[in-house]
């Protein structure tokens, strides 16, 4: 991704905003973070936006806020897809409670509904859905499910601003809460690190809002054990500017993928399977290939950057070492042939068509 041809088209209005942010004299929770959770409450659909610091804070911090509240316990499992990254499974432990890990649909990446359903246990207490690569996961079974057994359900919306289902609903407003990244090369991306989370739900969004700025809502008053997790002045200014490209942006990239899924003709190349509901936002376009590592050197050396989201799942990672006894079989052969191709809304169409012809000659 070239991040610089993405944040250069604004450079002016960066520029503007930066002079008029230093002579403010208000540098954390000022008039930029109040007017962002605003606009991006309203994008979402949202009755409330809090902004931290990050996007693992967002997640993590709804956990800690459904503790506060008496909803969660310390040791409640949460299911969790076991393809996803490892952020979304770093919540869970951060919070106290348990992630229960289950297989994907090999398909679309996206945690498997039937799979929740045999996951669910008398310990079971909430789902959470990760919108892997920038598709919605099957949000309307999920929901079903939630409320069959009476789950919460928290939504890991990294990977998926402004993706939208057939009946209008954004992602970030379809479970209890949503967490997000702007990470800088997130479909909506700060110039450094920066989440939020959505929700509709006032009594959490008041905690969650407590516990992202040191446990309080009145200075030097602490109610609870908080956090310093608050989304920084100057990146809400750089999100203010370009959420109302968004969608623009988002529409590109739908674009792009659509070209290289006609494009592409090799055999040896897995594309995406999509769903007709169009609910894909293309954070990444992941084909799979058997050879990978042949395949992305072949890339490489005709000048065209590959990366792998992910190679290692997290059950073998040394971090989750807890975990690695489990097999999951679609989740590591998902990891093994999985290649990202480049994607992004400044992309030429030129651009595309070389790439494509490379992968049909391989």
């Amino acid at each position: 991704m070239d991040l610089h041809s993405v944040n250069v088209r604004f450079d002016k209005e960066f520029r503007a905003a930066y002079v008029k942010f230093l002579a403010s004299g208000r540098y954390i929770l000022g008039d930029e973070v109040d007017a962002f959770e605003t606009n991006f409450a309203n994008y979402c659909g949202t009755k409330f936006c809090i902004g931290t610091a990050n996007g693992l804070d967002a997640l993590t911090i709804i956990f800690k806020a459904y503790i506060e509240l008496g909803l969660l316990q310390k040791g409640d499992e949460v299911i969790v897809p076991a393809n996803t990254y490892i952020a979304s499974i770093l919540a869970i432990i951060h919070s106290g409670l348990n992630p229960v890990l289950v297989e994907p649909d090999e398909k679309s990446f996206n945690i498997s509904p039937t799979k929740i359903e045999d996951a669910i246990t008398w310990k079971t207490r909430a789902i959470m859905v990760v919108h892997l690569y920038g598709q919605l996961a099957d949000v309307e079974a999920i929901k079903k499910i939630s409320i069959k057994h009476n789950l919460l359900s928290i939504e890991d919306t990294a990977q998926a601003h402004g993706a939208v289902n057939g009946e209008g609903i954004k992602a970030g407003n379809f479970g209890d809460a949503a967490g997000f990244s702007f990470y800088p090369s997130k479909n909506l991306g700060a110039l450094g690190d920066g989440g939020c989370v959505t929700t509709n739900n006032k009594e959490l969004a008041n905690m969650i809002r407590k516990l992202s700025n040191y446990g309080t809502d009145s200075k030097y008053v602490n109610e609870v054990k908080g956090f310093n997790s608050r989304l920084d002045e100057i990146q809400a200014m750089f999100l203010n500017i370009k959420l109302p490209f968004l969608d623009s942006d988002n529409k590109r990239r739908i674009e792009i993928a659509k070209q290289y899924t006609l494009g592409i003709t090799s055999l040896k190349i897995l594309l995406p399977s999509l769903s007709e509901k169009g609910n894909h936002v293309f954070h990444q376009f992941v084909v799979r290939v058997k050879d990978r590592d042949a395949f992305v050197d072949y890339l490489n050396r005709n000048g065209v950057e590959t990366i792998i989201h992910y190679p290692i799942p997290p059950h073998k990672q040394k971090a989750l070492e807890e975990f690695s006894y489990l097999s999951f079989p679609i989740t590591e052969k998902i990891h093994k042939t999985v290649v990202s191709l480049p994607l992004y809304p400044t992309m030429t169409n030129q651009d595309v068509q070389t790439i494509i012809e490379l992968l049909n000659a391989y």
